[in-house]
């Protein structure tokens, strides 16, 4: 009898499929999952869901209606809304993405040396993320954004440096409870140094939860990052970033509702897809949820 091949999926495969299967399970959840998956998918082929080009204007047809060739109608330039919130979706897209890679390292790595150094370190990074706290993120990257000028990058980097204060307090918190277990004691022991405790031992076990609360802070990105764009500091006419859409078209909101309606449609969409998808990630690694599983 010949044996036939067991396959395995990897042990980081497995948790991720299995996780994914939680949140599909949970109607909330499922909500942001497909919010999110049409976001990157208009993201990554918006050449060819936008009708039109996002930049041409038309100023023989401005203010148009939804219908007659323009599913969202056109604004006071006559460009056409659906293209530059399908454009639009990029520049959301780009924001989440540099964001999350500056905030979730910094934040994680912030948090655990404080926690695990501990002493006079400690309480000076806290008293620094304390400053930070203190203030509105809103705020605070109005204040960074002035300093470096109104632009994209600029914002982006505003945020990424007025969003980090949460998550290295979260990861703190976490290295508290875990740098007086026995396998930390035990690297300890065999000559590991502080750096590669941290890096190698108490990192891994404060990922989830720092990936958790990095979802659920997505929601308060993008409306900081929709916030700036509408006062005329983060994205630059012409891009189509929604915040800036709505600032343009605020002037107009009474007689051509369609000018505001979409792009917050599109903030409130994304933003409740995160959370609720935060809200399911919690769920999902929750060390009891799993063992109901």
């Amino acid at each position: 009898m010949t044996s036939t091949p067991d396959f395995r999926l990897p042990a980081s495969l497995l948790a991720m499929r299995n996780i994914i299967r939680f949140l599909w399970r949970t109607p909330t959840s499922a909500f942001g999952l497909i919010v999110l998956g049409v976001l990157i998918l208009t993201a990554l082929f918006a050449p060819w869901i936008a009708t039109h080009d996002p930049y041409v204007q038309n100023l023989s047809n401005v203010l148009q209606p939804p219908g007659n060739g323009h599913l969202f109608g056109t604004d006071e330039l006559g460009r056409d809304i659906f293209s530059r919130l399908v454009w639009g979706s990029r520049i959301t897209l780009r924001i989440i993405f540099l964001v999350s890679i500056v905030v979730g390292p910094i934040g994680l790595m912030v948090g655990t040396t404080a926690g695990y150094i501990g002493g006079r370190f400690d309480t000076v990074m806290m008293r620094i993320t304390d400053i930070f706290l203190s203030f509105p993120s809103l705020i605070l990257s109005l204040a960074f954004v002035a300093a470096l000028g109104p632009s994209l990058n600029n914002a982006i980097i505003a945020i990424g440096l007025t969003a980090w204060p949460p998550i290295a307090r979260l990861a703190r918190a976490e290295t508290l409870t875990f740098r007086k277990a026995d396998y930390i004691a035990a690297a300890r022991l065999q000559g590991a140094s502080s750096m590669r405790i941290i890096v190698k031992s108490i990192m891994p076990m404060c990922l989830p939860s720092v990936m958790i609360r990095l979802t659920l802070n997505m929601a308060t990105v993008i409306l900081t990052a929709a916030g700036l764009g509408f006062l005329g500091l983060g994205a630059q006419p012409p891009l189509p970033e929604w915040g800036a859409m709505i600032a343009t078209g605020r002037r107009y909101m009474i007689d051509s509702w369609w000018l505001v309606t979409f792009p917050g449609l599109c903030i409130l969409s994304v933003s409740l897809a995160f959370n609720l998808l935060g809200d399911g990630l919690r769920d999902a690694l929750d060390p009891k949820q799993m063992n109901q599983r």
